[in-house]
């Protein structure tokens, strides 16, 4: 008898999940919504200024959901993340350009590359795909170093991978300007898909049970481990995901931007991202969401200043990084879960924020009574 009542109540279980699935995912409806109207609002408008700005904040946005893919699950600060964005933009670039733009940009390039030549879409998956196979060669012994040791080791390899990018000749130009050549490949739209589909991929990893191992390793690694959790695999995984939404936010970037460098994935693309998510709120999607648009509207406004006050002759040059630097410290100090409080943008969440704002309501209204 007790067999069979544990078997009804592992379905039981089973199927209760399966009904709350659906009100997890109004998440990632919410977010694609948001999203569409405000593409959909400024493709009405048809201003190009301001479609770029939409452009790169959302490929800004597909760069930040990767980083919290793996930091906001993990609990680990993965600051080599920006380099396999690098990996990503050379690589994707490398595979779409022409051989004769190839040959005439760098010389030196090796035949075999100079040859090779995608369509845009697979030239974007592919460099994704280089920037997570190179994370899968390297990345497994890495994994087993939490807290300050793993921070630093991953800074380390940043280092390791921008002295390479910057240096390689033969294949990314070395120090010099990498040009692409040609038009442009990532319009609004092609942002829009792609980060549509990052949205939904780094969501549904979280709600995995892929994603719900990670967080146990965030919260106490040895329980997880107590617990049968291989934390070394399960954050390989993570890792090597978030490396592959890294380097196709990359391929979205270089051919965006047609001309880029090494440095361009470096120390202040780091800090953009790393604000991004903090302000927003590291362990959520719709932090990583949220904090994208609140930062690129902030940074756009700063900067609309700046350019005011240097025609007046006022030198304001870099103050824009130092207002987004204290607002990240602001939030570290007093909210350290970011503007979403850590939570996520759902049916529930609008219940209980509503039901909040009606109780208040009606307080107000009798003590005016």
């Amino acid at each position: 008898m007790s067999s069979k009542k544990g078997a009804k109540d592992v379905k039981f279980d089973s199927l209760i999940k399966r009904l709350d699935f659906p009100r997890k995912s109004s998440t990632v409806v919410f977010l694609i919504v948001i999203l569409a109207i405000i593409g959909f609002f400024i493709w009405w408008l048809n201003v190009p200024y301001i479609e770029d700005i939409f452009t790169s904040a959302t490929i800004s946005l597909v760069m930040v959901l990767g980083f919290q893919l793996y930091m906001g699950n993990s609990g680990i600060l993965n600051w080599s993340y920006i380099g396999y964005v690098g990996i990503g933009a050379f690589a994707s670039a490398i595979l779409s350009m022409t051989p004769a733009v190839k040959s005439m940009q760098i010389p030196a390039m090796y035949p075999f590359l100079v040859g090779l030549q995608l369509p845009f879409p697979l030239a974007l998956f592919g460099g994704a795909l280089i920037a997570a196979l190179v994370a899968s060669l390297i990345a497994w012994p890495l994994m087993r170093l939490s807290d300050s040791a793993g921070a630093i080791t991953q800074f380390a390899l940043l280092i390791v991978i921008n002295v390479i990018l910057s240096q390689w000749e033969q294949v990314t130009n070395g120090p010099r300007t990498f040009t692409l050549g040609g038009k442009r490949q990532t319009t609004l739209w092609v942002a829009f898909a792609v980060a549509v589909l990052v949205i939904i991929m780094v969501f549904y990893f979280k709600e995995s049970s892929m994603g719900l191992k990670l967080r146990a390793t965030r919260d106490d690694r040895n329980a997880a481990r107590s617990s049968g959790i291989n934390f070394v695999a399960v954050r390989y995984v993570g890792y090597v995901a978030s490396a592959f939404i890294g380097g196709l936010a990359g391929g979205l970037y270089s051919h965006y931007i047609l001309s880029i460098t090494a440095s361009s994935f470096y120390m202040l693309e780091l800090f953009m991202v790393l604000s991004m998510l903090v302000i927003g709120g590291s362990m959520s999607v719709s932090g990583a969401f949220f904090g994208t648009i609140l930062v690129t509207v902030l940074r756009q406004g700063l900067r609309q200043i700046e350019q005011t006050l240097s025609r007046r002759g006022i030198e304001t040059s870099g103050s824009t990084d130092i207002v987004v630097a204290v607002l990240m410290i602001a939030f570290l100090i007093w909210k350290a879960d970011g503007i979403t409080g850590g939570g996520e943008l759902s049916l529930d969440s609008l219940r209980r924020t509503c039901a909040k704002w009606g109780e208040k309501f009606r307080g107000l209204k009798q003590k005016e009574t």
